[in-house]
């Protein structure tokens, strides 16, 4: 399955060395200006000032109808960029009580995520998890104007309150003073900055134990070695979050192929979505989530039917930080799913029947035959993939 991948984990090592059917390149951070034409002010805009926007365009929670809901209310930091409010299985929006279809994904490491496309034999890469925002810019317009997420109307109240808020002037500066005269292109400007922070060493540290342990700055533990060597082996985790090389020496690790697969996840009784009103969820307890086969260039291209049940491979870096797990949030905890991984076929009777039966992965996962205290390993080899280790 790695062979879609090779040319980007080597581009990701030069650059180093998140409904059924919703409606809705990475830089480094050196003073380097950047080529955007400014109106009437021929001065240059560093990398820098388009971050610092994209932060605090990230971070206001003044941009909701109602005000209180940032990017960053289900993206958070303290989260690994996914939503820090554990207790529902999927995501409340600006308005109490209202609730969205899906787990909210984690948006770090997304700058790697390439642009969506068909290779021939199955699709790759693009946004949320459905991959129908073809790239990070694109993406970043959905939330806001979702009735379910930050609840603006239409574009253009979205831009009025961006034109109130106190980095307005630096909007101005950087894409001309007659920005916010069309909603559109202020649209493409806040994608613009959003996608910068998006692609900063901030949302994308590689600061764990493991890529420690890659540098060789740092040993595993006997228990962490087992995990790892389970990943690459018995378990065979690396065959859909690959680490790199076979000698581990790909620096970063991305673990992830940002293809799509249909791993057999079973539907979430404790959703919230199931009891939104009929304007949100005309289908109640009944909504099914198909996942790919909603993205508007598939259903274009005729592959609904194999497209179905379908979700983008995540990253597995901070995946200690973003329960709870799955599309639907059925998975609370990582020892959950790994034992599903490891059982799914063996014990259906714990799991259930999938939420979308077509299109079951088959082969790699469902009776791999892991014991408890190897099932125990994987978890500990994947809390290594949590940013913000000091190596002591």
């Amino acid at each position: 399955m790695q062979k879609h991948y090779t040319n980007i984990l080597l581009l990701s090592t030069v650059l180093v060395a998140l409904s059924g059917c919703r409606s809705d390149t990475a830089i480094t951070e050196k003073s380097t200006p950047v080529p955007t034409k400014v109106p009437k002010n021929e001065v240059k805009i560093t990398i820098e000032e388009k971050v610092a926007l994209g932060k605090a365009i990230f971070f206001d929670t003044t941009l909701s109808d109602p005000a209180g809901q940032a990017c960053a209310s289900c993206h958070s930091p303290s989260a690994g960029f996914a939503n820090p409010n554990h207790r529902y299985a999927t995501s409340e929006g600006a308005v109490k009580g209202l609730f969205a279809d899906r787990n909210t994904p984690s948006i770090a490491y997304s700058q790697y995520s390439p642009e969506f496309f068909y290779d021939g034999s199955v699709y790759i890469g693009g946004q949320f998890l459905d991959g129908r925002a073809p790239t990070m810019e694109a993406q970043s317009g959905g939330p806001p104007l979702n009735p379910v997420e930050m609840h603006n109307a239409d574009p253009k109240s979205y831009v009025s309150k961006v034109a109130q808020a106190s980095y307005a002037s630096e909007i101005k500066h950087i894409y001309g003073n007659d920005i916010f005269n069309d909603a559109n292109q202020t649209l493409k400007a806040l994608g613009d900055a959003l996608a910068y922070y998006e692609r900063s060493s901030e949302v994308a540290a590689f600061s764990s134990k493991f890529d420690a342990f890659q540098l060789g700055k740092v040993k595993l533990t006997p228990q962490e070695k087992l995990g790892l060597d389970l990943f690459i082996g018995k378990a065979n985790c690396y065959a859909c979050h690959p680490i790199g090389n076979e000698d581990l020496t790909t620096v970063p690790a991305l673990f992830t192929e940002y293809d799509y697969e249909n791993i057999g996840v079973p539907k979430n009784p404790k959703n919230p979505f199931y009891s939104m009103p009929k304007q949100y969820n005309p289908d109640g307890k009944n909504f099914i989530d198909t996942g790919l086969a909603c993205n508007p260039k598939v259903i274009a291209d005729g592959r609904v039917e194999e497209s179905k049940g379908k979700f983008k491979t995540p990253t597995l870096r901070n995946v200690e930080l973003t329960a709870p797990y799955m599309h639907n949030g059925v998975f609370t905890t990582l020892k959950q799913v790994v034992s599903f991984y490891n059982t799914r076929d063996s014990n259906k009777a714990r799991w259930g029947k999938p939420e979308v039966a077509e299109n079951v992965h088959q082969g790699l996962i469902g009776n791999l035959k892991l014991t408890e205290k190897e099932e125990d390993a994987l978890v500990a080899f994947m809390l290594t993939l949590t940013d913000g280790y000091t190596v002591k």
